[in-house]
């Protein structure tokens, strides 16, 4: 009960300066060197009330229809947020047709989701696994009212809901629900891995040899890693304050051609769903590296199990290489040749983007575990 004391006691306080007169403090970022602050929604300002009402929903099981899973059921920290499974599985036992994203900087990404860009901000996403039907995910769909009244029965919830958002008439709504959520989701931000303290550190040991040697060749014209996986959250759909044009951009890494046509299976076939334009036929978004090597398996359907085997694709220039030409492969994915060491070394430089703070932080863990 100690954990839900202090909310209350945190909640409490709070509700008696906002009744004072006094506004709360602005959001205080604690950010890695070479971070921007994340992009955040005007009508959402963040608050250490708003991540802590969000935290405790992250891991709120009852946020399920029949109270067996939340958000980190398929986004656990130790696994960067990711759940290690080939694809996702819904509170129902429905298996989903693709892989559970890391939300490792999440608050970064300018698209959400692995092909649709219509899903820009945590807000609106937050939605989907709470709502959406096709696949079910937490099965709340039509029980919004369910949802609330349990909420509302938590002794806890009725001051962190007040304490987050004082301004609002009723503060306990789906509208604060998704609020807190995606406040609290844009605080999982990793930077302090073993390449970060090299890099920005100014660390010389902080990584071998290997993984220095390694990291030349990621950034080669060579092997091309870095046009997809770029700058500071080795990802080219990133959007934060300081972005005035945001790129939405989706690749095709040649992992299926059916028929040697470049056709996907029709499980799964990208961005075409959304778009309709068959030059999107196989594209997804290329996830962040960062914490690369704890979210096995890999690629948007879960389908190559090893971060290696992973490398040996790009090395092919596409897993389905074999079929002949595909019209639609990314210009990047040409594909290289690499000695056993030069591979040894690629790997052991993605593993230094490992940030064992992050898998372990207690201000992103479970807040009912102390309870």
């Amino acid at each position: 009960m100690r954990g839900s004391f202090q909310a209350m006691c945190t909640s409490g306080l709070l509700l008696l300066a906002v009744a004072c007169g006094e506004r709360e403090a602005p959001y205080e970022w604690k950010l890695p060197a070479g971070f921007p602050e994340p992009a955040v929604p005007a009508d959402n300002p963040m608050s250490e009330a708003k991540v802590e009402l969000g935290r405790f929903l992250f891991y709120d099981v009852r946020l399920s229809e029949n109270g067996t899973q939340s958000c980190a059921s398929c986004h656990e920290q130790a696994r960067a947020f990711t759940d290690g499974r080939t694809t996702a599985l819904g509170s129902t036992g429905e298996h989903h047709r693709r892989n559970s994203m890391s939300l490792t900087n999440v608050g970064y990404a300018s698209s959400l989701t692995w092909s649709n860009p219509h899903f820009q901000t945590l807000e609106g996403q937050a939605l989907v696994p709470i709502f959406g039907e096709d696949p079910v995910e937490l099965g709340m769909a039509g029980k919004e009212d369910v949802l609330l009244q349990r909420l509302a029965e938590d002794a806890r919830y009725p001051g962190l809901f007040a304490a987050a958002f004082p301004e609002e008439k009723e503060p306990l709504s789906m509208a604060s629900v998704v609020r807190a959520i995606a406040s609290f989701e844009r605080t999982l931000i990793s930077g302090d891995s073993p390449y970060d303290r090299y890099v920005y550190g100014g660390e010389v040991g902080a990584i071998s040899e290997s993984a220095k040697r390694g990291m030349d060749l990621f950034f080669s014209e060579r092997l091309e890693c870095f046009h997809c996986h770029q700058g500071a959250f080795f990802s080219d759909s990133v959007r934060s304050s300081e972005t005035v044009f945001p790129e939405l951009l989706f690749h095709n890494t040649n992992l299926y051609n059916e028929g040697g046509s470049g056709t996907y299976p029709i499980v799964d076939q990208g961005l075409i769903e959304v778009t309709g334009q068959p030059g999107d036929m196989g594209r997804f978004r290329a996830p962040t590296l960062r914490n690369i090597a704890v979210t096995a398996p890999y690629m948007h359907d879960g389908s190559i199990a090893t971060l290696g085997e992973v490398l040996d694709h790009y090395a092919a220039g596409g897993r389905a290489h074999a079929e002949g030409p595909n019209p639609y492969r990314s210009e990047f994915v040409k594909g290289f040749n690499l000695t056993p060491q030069e591979r040894e070394d690629v790997l052991t430089f993605l593993e230094a983007l490992t940030d064992t703070q992050f898998l372990t932080n207690t201000n992103l863990s479970n807040p009912f575990a102390s309870n």
